[in-house]
């Protein structure tokens, strides 16, 4: 451990080797997955923002800082990551839910933009898992693994992220009777979302592409694009499909209730819950496999189970 500083090897040290045990954030994803297993600790992720490198766009946090600090200090420098903003959200929770902005359409998925994880293994270790550049990885690349496993392959003390510019202009604009598909045409589209009849776009770039964009919504609009503060309300459960499944769910998706749909992503927010769908044999023992592989004894997260995620 003499190569990790003090806050990750009291990190380790909380966790220690023996017991069920869980990290506590901002419990804002706390229902992912099943129920915490009866008797299990709780630990607290280190916080606060480690290096940040502007000319080489990463920064490196720990785990319990939460995302909103985070980009507030990146902001100053013009920059900002991946990662999801939710009240009181952290970067380790939502690293371990494996959730996107809502601008994932122009930021890409959070899993992308992670570069290296420094995590408490099983037996209280630190491990490391990536490098600082893409370049420098080499196989398969690890630290992506852990994203998205609810902290049950390895509690995750430190990140190394890639940060990405914010554009000179960012807008959200409410587009009525507007289609999805037509809408992908626009550049700076960094969000689009439909909800069967209206559409709401978040545009990051430069204003002259913004104001290229916004004719373009025009023309696809019964109405003229309005500015808005940010995106409609969106309803509680998420369903996973594909981007041409989210572009057309009006259609034949009843049980859904009321929806908002990440166009050209495949994440609908939905008012009902998604109904449960089969695990593939192969998909359920890979996971077993890993999952065996990186804590035989089932003590990180117990009772939480990333295949159980909407």
């Amino acid at each position: 451990m003499a190569d990790f500083d003090e806050a990750l090897t009291a990190f380790a040290a909380e966790v220690g080797s023996e017991g069920p045990v869980c990290v506590r954030g901002g419990r804002t994803r706390w229902s992912l997955g099943g129920d915490m297993a009866p008797g299990t600790r709780e630990v607290a992720a280190p916080a606060g923002i480690v290096a940040f490198e502007p000319a080489e766009m990463t920064v490196r946090v720990r785990a319990g800082t939460p995302v909103t600090e985070l980009h507030e200090a990146l902001a100053g420098s013009g920059q900002r990551t991946a990662l999801p903003e939710r009240p009181g959200g952290t970067v380790g929770g939502a690293l371990m839910a494996g959730e996107s902005s809502i601008a994932r359409l122009g930021l890409g998925p959070v899993r992308d933009g992670l570069l290296q994880a420094r995590y408490v293994c099983a037996d209280g270790r630190i491990a490391s898992g990536g490098a600082g550049t893409v370049k420098n990885v080499s196989g398969f690349d690890l630290c992506r693994l852990l994203v998205g496993s609810l902290g049950t392959l390895g509690l995750v003390g430190e990140v190394l992220l890639r940060t990405m510019p914010v554009g000179e202009v960012e807008r959200w604009v409410h587009v009525p009777g507007a289609a999805p598909d037509p809408a992908r045409s626009c550049h700076t589209a960094a969000s689009l979302l439909w909800d069967g009849t209206d559409l709401w776009a978040f545009l990051s770039g430069y204003g002259v592409d913004v104001d290229e964009d916004l004719s373009r919504l025009a023309e696809l609009s019964s109405g003229p694009p309005e500015d808005v503060d940010g995106p409609p309300d969106l309803p509680p459960h998420r369903w996973s499909c594909t981007p041409s499944e989210a572009a057309s769910f009006g259609s034949g998706n009843g049980a859904a209730g009321r929806f908002v749909a990440e166009v050209g992503v495949g994440v609908v927010h939905a008012s009902e819950p998604q109904p449960a769908r089969p695990v593939e044999p192969g998909v359920g023992e890979l996971n077993r496999r890993f999952k065996e592989r990186f804590d035989p004894a089932g003590r990180l997260n117990p009772g939480r189970d990333p295949l159980r995620k909407p």
